[in-house]
């Protein structure tokens, strides 16, 4: 009787025990079956972000290739794997004084210039966010190396003055385009490497400057609303300019590397600070030529010895 009663406690167990386990292996099943429908339903999310982005659509790719070139008057080949952007045409003339191969091209909307010798490219794409959003998509049918801005700010910080150099680690997303590339929590990065570079080229030619965040807004005359500068000093940030945050956006989301080297033409904050047409001369005469002279050489030095500059993969 005991080994019978054994012998059902036994089966009992045993027929829990495959219960459990095929149970076991349900619940696996079922995890798996949703892990794979998680990974499915993100990689098809991928798929839609690609598609409105130059890299992941081909007739994209293509529209915009062709508006590269008319609007700057450059073929493809002209361009080199260095760029240069600027808001002035002062940049580009000296760029061409400086690089006697270059070649000069104006488009429909830009100017461009390239010089194999240092192949680096300057192109003058105009002033504002829109302006500076598109030529961030646009750049990415070069799969350039690197670009880099050099843009005019306003002094915000009363520690600066006319003719510091500014590079930013960030920028506020004042402005109104950005909206378009990233939800509006993403902040506006620089590519880390570009700006190391450009510092290394500051350092050594023993010139200060400035590392923080800047605001980049579409309000033009911002300096006659005191609202807006109590906002500017409430975030804390170094300058104001136009550009930045919608090149740090575009560039990152179309997989260009983007770093910018800032000069501040004037200090709006300061009594008599806000930059005139005198002023403006006087900036251009004394300090412009430093500038697009460090910008060209930080960006032949990434062609010379310049490692791979980005360091992951998305």
């Amino acid at each position: 009787m005991d080994s019978e009663l054994t012998m059902v406690v036994k089966k009992s167990t045993l027929k829990k025990a495959v219960q459990k386990k095929s149970r076991s292996k349900t619940i696996e099943s079922q995890s798996e079956s949703k892990r794979r429908e998680v990974l499915h339903e993100i990689n098809h999310l991928k798929e839609k972000l690609r598609a409105r982005r130059i890299h992941g659509n081909e007739d994209k790719r293509k529209i915009a290739r062709d508006m590269l070139e008319r609007y700057t008057g450059h073929e493809i080949k002209d361009f080199q794997k260095q760029i240069i952007l600027t808001n002035f045409h002062y940049y580009v003339e000296r760029f061409n004084a400086l690089l006697p191969d270059s070649h000069y091209t104006q488009g429909s909307a830009f100017k461009a210039s390239s010089s194999k010798k240092a192949k680096v490219t300057i192109i003058e794409f105009g002033v504002g966010s829109a302006m500076a959003a598109l030529i961030g998509e646009l750049l990415a049918v070069i799969d350039p190396k690197a670009v880099l801005f050099l843009g005019l700010a306003g002094g915000v910080h009363p520690s600066l003055d006319v003719g510091d150099f500014v590079l930013p680690i960030a920028s506020v997303r004042g402005e109104g385009v950005t909206q378009h590339f990233l939800p509006e929590q993403v902040p506006a990065l620089p590519t880390f490497k570009v700006q190391k570079f450009v510092s290394q080229i500051l350092v050594e030619h023993g010139l200060e400057y400035r590392t923080g965040t800047i605001h980049s807004t579409d309000y033009r005359f911002w300096e006659f609303d005191d609202r807006f500068k109590l906002n500017l000093l409430e975030q804390r940030v170094l300058a104001v300019e136009m550009e930045t945050a919608a090149l740090f956006v575009s560039c990152f989301v179309s997989k260009v590397n983007i770093g910018a080297l800032l000069l501040i033409s004037d200090c709006p904050l300061k009594e008599g600070g806000i930059k005139t047409k005198q002023s403006a001369k006087a900036v251009f005469r004394k300090f412009t030529d430093v500038h697009i002279e460090l910008g060209i050489e930080a960006m032949a030095d990434i062609a010379e010895r310049g490692e791979a500059i980005r360091h992951y993969q998305w």
